[in-house]
């Protein structure tokens, strides 16, 4: 049996950021150090940090007065920062650059006027920022749709979260093209997703079967299942070795393997162990060298 290896995969520039904000916060100040939402959607991250000290929180009114909070990658509402300057928390933000890229989007494009349409998914974290930073409306790219005002000749922007389908984001932006005649198109999707996806589109003409390993909460992750699902390969989202069902290898030759930008390689790594194949080959394009810079509280 071959394992076909995506490449890029795991991490992203935005977790490992993430990731050393709330560990640089742990040694610089000691525990505890809350954080907002899940630094990231991964349970073996989130754990691993908690046991050195973070504590996990849904909504800042959780957080004891004076504490030091961060916020999660995903990013959050102008109103979170609020209520935390309330509760004179210290706020260390780890959202992702590119996450506050379409933020200040969203900001620019109000000011000017325009009907800003966020292409995403309700009640994820991300969507959950990016539209609290000015008025807009939300087309999840799951439903039809359905244009938010009669007026066909209105100025629109559109937006969109960072973690979508490559495939579903053109064809929603395509939609709302097909109504306005003035539309201004922020395709925001980030590398990370676009360079995992792209992986997994080539591997899928070599395999039998696709274990995406990471959590099911992690909207890449569940975008690139879909993605090998749509080139009829059965496509399971694992989040380790453990909950890999041997009876799903069985009569498989060739065996596809990614994981989402929040996933450690760890993980990965023992599910080819558990494998055991008699080779591993690398697919899709370059590794990533990519790094963001550390806020100034860190």
């Amino acid at each position: 049996m071959k394992v076909f290896l995506g490449v890029p995969r795991g991490f992203c520039a935005g977790v490992v950021r993430a990731i050393d904000i709330v560990e640089i916060a742990l040694e610089k100040y000691g525990s505890p150090i809350y954080v907002k939402h899940q630094i990231v959607h991964n349970p073996h991250v989130v754990k691993d940090l908690e046991s050195k000290g973070a504590i996990t929180v849904e909504d800042v009114d959780e957080i004891p007065e004076g504490s030091k909070v961060v916020f999660s990658a995903h990013g959050s509402p102008p109103s979170d920062f609020e209520s935390a300057k309330q509760r004179n928390l210290e706020v260390i933000d780890a959202t992702c650059p590119l996450v506050i890229k379409v933020h200040n989007e969203a900001k620019k494009y109000h000011a000017e006027g325009r009907k800003i349409i966020l292409v995403g998914h309700k009640g994820h974290q991300e969507v959950k920022g990016t539209m609290g930073q000015a008025d807009m409306d939300l087309f999840d790219d799951r439903d039809t749709f359905t244009p938010f005002n009669e007026d066909s000749n209105m100025p629109v922007t559109i937006l969109t979260q960072t973690t979508l389908s490559v495939d579903d984001t053109e064809e929603s932006i395509n939609e709302v093209q097909g109504f306005y005649n003035d539309v201004i198109v922020r395709n925001d999707l980030c590398y990370a997703t676009t360079n995992r996806q792209n992986a997994v589109k080539e591997i899928c003409e070599y395999v039998d079967i696709f274990l995406v390993i990471g959590a099911q909460n992690s909207s890449n992750c569940n975008r690139l299942r879909e993605v090998a699902e749509s080139r009829g390969i059965t496509s399971y989202l694992i989040n380790n070795v453990g909950e890999l069902k041997t009876d799903w290898l069985s009569g498989i030759n060739n065996v596809g393997i990614t994981s989402g930008a929040s996933t450690p390689d760890t993980l990965v790594q023992e599910v080819i162990d558990f494998i055991n194949p008699t080779e591993v080959v690398p697919m899709g394009g370059e590794e990533e060298n990519i790094k963001f810079v550390m806020p100034k509280k860190i």
